[in-house]
């Protein structure tokens, strides 16, 4: 796999394939007063990519403080969630705002009412406040409306939860989104910490040295990014220190098939 297929910017601008997730974190950084360090060194290590929602407290308005300097220098990906086309057009106009009047990525939080969001994303894209529009989901159980939302030829990007305890998306969404040539991003990478509380014995990831892998979590973000499918995992971190650490799994050389079953089993699956 080469580089060519790691991309989700405007205008085919590549981005880098490990970014940084905002839920609950952000607001922990924050209050230990590390918010802007943890967005400055998430942006120095190589970061762009930094995904919110309105869902998400007041991760949206930290992180726009944090980037206030470098807006330039981040891909901002934000939400709009509610079932109000009212309240979906406060939301647009509060983060453009916040964000120096562009979004990179305005995805529909969880398809909340997203046949009546389409129409305005699509009026913000076209006047060039929005660089892209997507759709996210959590649950197997949506799966077959994300499906209907993909194949509208509306959207440019999915966010999907995947990993190796979270595996349904490879039956349909996945190939859905090669066939149709969709930005995949990849939510809750590490099981939402479920996967890292019981990690394998050092020893056991020796077989997966040679691809650049020091510790367990690293494994299993690179796990997720070998699929050639997905191009951005977003990791929610509230320390600055563990920043590296990810932005290293980012980095080819990529798994194969046999080191994703491996991975598999040394989580227990």
């Amino acid at each position: 796999m080469d580089m060519e297929r790691r991309r989700l910017g405007v205008n085919g601008a590549e981005v880098p394939v490990v970014g940084l997730g905002t839920w609950q974190r952000l607001e922990a950084a924050d209050q230990r007063g590390e918010a802007k360090r943890l967005v400055t060194a998430s942006l120095d290590a190589g970061i762009r990519v930094f995904d919110s929602s309105p869902m998400y407290g007041r991760a949206e308005t930290i992180l726009a403080d944090a980037l206030a300097d470098v807006r330039d220098r981040a891909f901002v990906a934000t939400k709009v969630w509610t079932p109000s086309p009212e309240e979906g057009r406060a939301q647009v106009r509060r983060v453009l705002e916040w964000f120096g009047g562009y979004i990179d990525l305005m995805q529909i939080h969880n398809l909340v009412a997203w046949r009546e969001h389409l129409p305005m994303l699509e009026e913000e894209k076209a006047a060039g406040r929005i660089g892209m529009i997507g759709a996210t989901h959590y649950s197997p159980s949506a799966f077959e409306e994300l499906e209907e939302v993909m194949r509208t030829g509306r959207i440019d990007q999915i966010q999907i939860p995947y990993n190796p305890g979270e595996r349904r998306v490879e039956q349909r969404i996945l190939p859905l989104a090669e066939e149709l040539g969709l930005g995949v991003l990849v939510m809750r990478p590490l099981g939402e910490g479920r996967l890292v509380q019981s990690p394998p014995r050092p020893e056991e990831l020796e077989p997966l040295r040679p691809f650049g892998v020091e510790t367990w979590p690293q494994a299993l973000l690179k796990w997720g990014l070998s699929d050639r499918r997905c191009h951005v995992t977003i990791p929610a971190t509230s320390r600055p220190m563990r920043i590296g650490e990810n932005v290293a799994a980012g980095k080819p050389p990529w798994f194969g098939e046999e080191e994703r079953d491996l991975v598999s089993r040394l989580a227990g699956l």
